[in-house]
């Protein structure tokens, strides 16, 4: 009985999975990180507006990553 090459793809790519996750997880805190400091420069009148922009980036980066996970 000879081992199917699909069982190895499939254990490959659970191998590289974490790893493109800390990779996009570090990306999104450093955009984070960046966009946080220039809100800061602009003062207050810009917050509410930035505020908004970044919740629905950080929720659809969250939905997008739930749905590559399902997969």
């Amino acid at each position: 009985m000879g081992s199917s090459p699909t069982l190895a793809a499939d254990a490959l790519l659970d191998l590289l999975v974490p790893l493109w996750q800390l990779v996009i997880g570090a990306l999104v805190l450093v955009t984070v990180v960046v966009s946080v400091l220039r809100l800061i420069r602009r003062g207050p009148s810009r917050m509410g507006g930035a505020m908004l922009l970044a919740g629905a980036a950080v929720i659809g980066v969250a939905v997008v990553g739930y749905l590559v996970q399902m997969l």
